[in-house]
């Protein structure tokens, strides 16, 4: 037996306008439909119907990691400093931490991320190589001081999260754990109907070496991925690589100094020389945990400096100030160029190659210098690759020209390695009789950006359009509004409920038709069925609200049609 959940009791007010402040269509949807409820910048109260998908979505999370041997704990929320403190994240993580203090003046934080705790957790119950490997789970809310809460659930300072944490004696072990998260994710969003790509990241605060992002495509998505239309390469920008490749066999005339009055940029010096940016070589001054950097790049390229803190992590990287170039007479305002920069850690992009030539700034006022050689007059300290990376730039894996596309993150895994275990000196006894450190991987999914990214990919220009895995019922049964119509769709639906089928039935009294018709578009279950116009006949008409398809049947058979 089935819920079969009544309108007429059901805490639900839908909306005809969109909110003032939406910008994305689940922001829309959600709050028109009734789902959730905003009580503050980025925190959400989830209504009942919302309550019913998010459920449905962690079911699915939860099933898929039980299938491979995963076993759900829950840590408290509320977290003591000092493990953080060890970590280095208490400092690392900054203002996106919500700290508080207990009466005492103890320093806690509500928990964005619970690397360190499960560590511990795994350090106090398992002794020795037998306990291991280990897999451990939860569905839990998380929390961070997001600076600018938006789009509805996607970015929230409270969000529901599974966070699942692999602990083996090897890094074969971790291997086949970290495949086997990589596997249950797939699944995961297979059965949630998600379109999703898995693409190549970095690490960023999470530390570990191998990183990969499952990506929803969204017009919302807050995320830019590459994505190659003629192979299967896929990443997150910021992990993409452009491969060094040395222009070998060319003569070039001499290092040459030009007057340039008046060009401080790329773009004034290219109008006054009549030249393509391409040509020219941008050097970026930046600190690196204080020390001031030159990074090189093509002129027509842009620094990505979200790239270049992931390369340079975890130094912190800051742009310099006017400030800065007091009292160095090595660098000159707009006319940096990296021969004779003999104070100063040179970067440059891997585009930037040994043997090409340039027109950048000859370190002096108002002037540049052409014929600029890499490998002959100035050396690379260190390549990086830090340009934005712009449609068609080559494919790291095929050389095809890449494609630029928006997406919304809805899991990331990575292979932690021993980061959090030596730190927490997490070690058990070997087969050998001596301690083996421990490696972990740590596996996340976005439980309730789940939910909105799904909002986001499969509602149309009517509303929200659920998959029958996710949806907050199986069936919408609408009476279009005179007594006899709601007697037969309270009927249908307690039979539909009896064979095992979800219910969501229509029975309001005093609301028209129309009303009725367009709140079950809006919330959006996949099967609407309305005792209408000929229910005296017992005829029933049942629509497929994702296809739009329409057919009269006789109750018996609509049921059976349904119970299937």
């Amino acid at each position: 037996m089935a819920q079969v959940q009544r309108m007429s009791r059901l805490m639900i007010k839908t909306l005809r306008d969109d909110p003032a402040d939406a910008e994305t269509l689940s922001h829309k949807l959600l709050v028109r439909a009734g789902y959730v409820r905003r009580n503050a910048a980025g925190i959400w109260t989830w209504l009942p119907l919302g309550k019913k998908v998010l459920e449905n979505v962690t079911r699915v999370v939860r099933e898929e990691m039980d299938a491979i041997g995963g076993q759900e704990v829950l840590l408290p929320a509320l977290l003591p400093k000092e493990p953080y403190e060890a970590s280095g994240r208490w400092d690392e993580y900054g203002d996106l931490l919500f700290r508080v203090k207990d009466r005492k003046g103890g320093d806690y934080l509500l928990g964005p991320t619970h690397e360190e705790v499960f560590t511990q957790t795994v350090k106090d119950q398992c002794t020795s190589y037998k306990d291991l490997p280990v897999i451990l789970y939860q569905i839990q809310t998380k929390y961070r001081d997001e600076a600018r809460p938006r789009s509805g659930v996607l970015r929230g300072r409270e969000f529901q999260m599974k966070d699942a944490y692999s602990f083996d004696t090897s890094d074969e072990g971790l291997a086949e754990s970290y495949a086997l998260h990589r596997e249950a994710y797939q699944n995961i969003f297979r059965r949630l109907g998600l379109d999703f790509r898995i693409c190549s990241a970095v690490s960023g605060a999470m530390g570990g070496s191998a990183s990969e992002e499952f990506l929803a495509p969204a017009a919302a998505g807050e995320d830019t991925f590459v994505d190659c239309p003629e192979c299967d390469y896929a990443a997150n920008t910021e992990a993409v690589t452009f491969a060094l490749q040395p222009v070998e066999g060319q003569d070039h005339p001499a290092l040459e100094e030009l007057d340039t009055p008046d060009t401080p940029t790329i773009e004034t010096l290219a109008e006054h020389l009549g030249v393509p940016a391409s040509a020219t070589l941008k050097n970026l001054l930046v600190k690196v945990d204080g020390e001031i950097v030159a990074v090189g790049v093509p002129g027509d390229r842009e620094v990505d400096l979200g790239k270049l803190g992931e390369q340079l992590s975890p130094a912190v990287v800051e742009l310099v100030t006017a400030e800065d170039f007091e009292g160095r007479d090595d660098l000159v305002r707009g006319y940096v160029g990296p021969q004779g920069l003999e104070k100063v850690r040179y970067i440059a992009d891997p585009r930037v190659a040994p043997g090409t030539s340039w027109i950048t700034g000859a370190n002096k006022p108002d002037t540049h210098a052409k014929n600029v050689v890499c490998g002959r007059d100035f050396e690379v300290d260190d390549y990086v690759d830090v340009v934005v990376v712009e449609e068609g730039d080559p494919c790291p894996k095929c050389g095809a020209g890449v494609k630029l596309d928006r997406a919304i993150e809805i899991g990331h895994i990575f292979q932690l390695g021993r980061k959090y275990a030596d730190t927490f000196q997490l070690d058990v006894l070997g087969k050998e009789g001596k301690p083996v450190r421990v490696t972990m991987g740590s596996y996340g999914i976005g439980v309730s950006r789940a939910v909105a990214a799904l909002a986001e990919q499969s509602a149309d220009d009517k509303g929200l359009c659920w998959a029958p895995e996710v949806a907050p019922a199986d069936v919408h049964v609408v009476a279009a509004g005179k007594a006899a119509q709601t007697e037969l769709a309270l009927e249908v639906a307690e039979k539909l409920g009896a064979a095992g089928v979800r219910v969501l039935v229509d029975d309001r009294a005093g609301v028209s038709p129309g009303v009725k018709f367009t709140d079950a578009e809006l919330i959006g279950v996949p099967t609407v069925l309305v005792a209408g116009r000929r229910t005296a006949e017992g005829v029933v008409e049942l629509k497929d609200r994702r296809t739009g398809e329409r057919e009269e049947l006789p109750v018996a058979e609509a049921i059976a049609r349904i119970t299937a």
